[in-house]
């Protein structure tokens, strides 16, 4: 199996639905709460885990209360401590999450907290972390210095990079010739690419777009179609399945971390999206992020139902 590696943020999330997100100004009476792991980088590694990857992870946290909901995810998923850095500088994240109980559709208020001070000495540590890993997965909630300087240092180490870049901003133009593909969803791709991702011609020249920068592949994930798959040569809409879905939050993370933990387990790219995106199809049956990624037994009795062929 292939080591390969998450490094990005940890944020405990606070939940509730109701039944219609509120306008501005409306106070809207919720029928559920939650609160649990979760944040881009701990979600992603969370998913690859369970789904069955040799996994490094890394991440930043306080020295607060929400720290020990960090620390009894990471036991519970069997996620090594060893690269999970600790700050009295900034608290632990955390995000404020609605979600229409109707429509399963969210809003999300993220505050990085410690997920943001990545340091010098945070990442020189991180070197023998990456060592031997062949993919690393990065988002963009940590401090985006960081995120830079770990796609130089990976690409540097002959270590093939993955951008989700997802919260959407914008990434030094030379960085991207160092990527070997970008996962955005069709919203972020349009930001970066100012092409609209509405059908699959659109989809299609975003990806060039993207590639005209230098990005070797590319994968949009597009909602309710499904997952847009282009590598300059074959091109696929990978479909959803017939779930019945509970909760979006949370839908491309797993979907990237799935990906990850199908090029883990030897997995061509388009084999491992299709993977990625039966994860994803999975955790939308479950309400939350972390907690409601599958397991590679939920996976693969999924697949076997299915008759899915990779």
């Amino acid at each position: 199996m292939k080591k390969v590696a998450v490094i990005g943020s940890f944020i405990v999330d606070l939940m509730a639905r109701m039944p219609h997100l509120p306008e501005p100004g409306e106070t809207v009476m919720g029928s559920f709460f939650k609160a649990g792991p979760g944040g881009k980088g701990g979600n992603q590694a969370v998913a690859a885990k369970r789904a069955g990857s040799n996994l490094v992870y890394s991440t930043k946290i306080g020295k607060d209360s929400f720290a020990e909901i960090a620390r009894a995810s990471f036991a519970e998923n069997a996620i090594s401590m060893d690269y999970v850095f600790e700050t009295e500088k900034a608290a632990t994240g955390a995000a404020l999450i609605s979600v229409d109980e109707v429509t399963s559709q969210n809003e999300i208020i993220v505050i990085l907290g410690a997920s943001a001070t990545y340091e010098e000495e945070d990442l020189e540590k991180l070197k023998e972390a990456l060592s031997g890993c062949e993919y690393l997965l990065l988002q963009m909630e940590i401090n985006r210095e960081a995120t830079e300087r770990l796609i130089s240092m990976a690409y540097d180490m002959g270590i093939r990079v993955i951008l989700n870049p997802a919260p959407v901003q914008q990434l030094s133009e030379e960085l991207y010739s160092k990527l070997y593909l970008v996962t955005p969803n069709e919203v972020e791709a349009r930001i970066l690419t100012e092409i609209a991702c509405d059908d699959i011609e659109g989809c299609r020249q975003a990806a060039r777009a993207f590639m005209e920068k230098g990005v070797e592949r590319v994968i949009i994930t597009i909602g309710k179609r499904g997952v847009y798959y282009y590598d300059g040569e074959t091109e696929e809409i990978i479909g959803n399945y017939n779930v019945k879905v509970l909760d979006t939050t949370g839908a491309g993370d797993a979907f990237n971390g799935g990906l990850l933990a199908g090029l883990s387990q030897g997995m061509e790219l388009l084999s491992a999206a299709r993977y990625g995106n039966v994860v994803s199809n999975l955790a939308v049956t479950k309400l939350g992020t972390a907690p409601a990624m599958p397991t590679k037994q939920e996976i693969d009795v999924f697949i076997e139902k299915e008759q899915i062929k990779f």
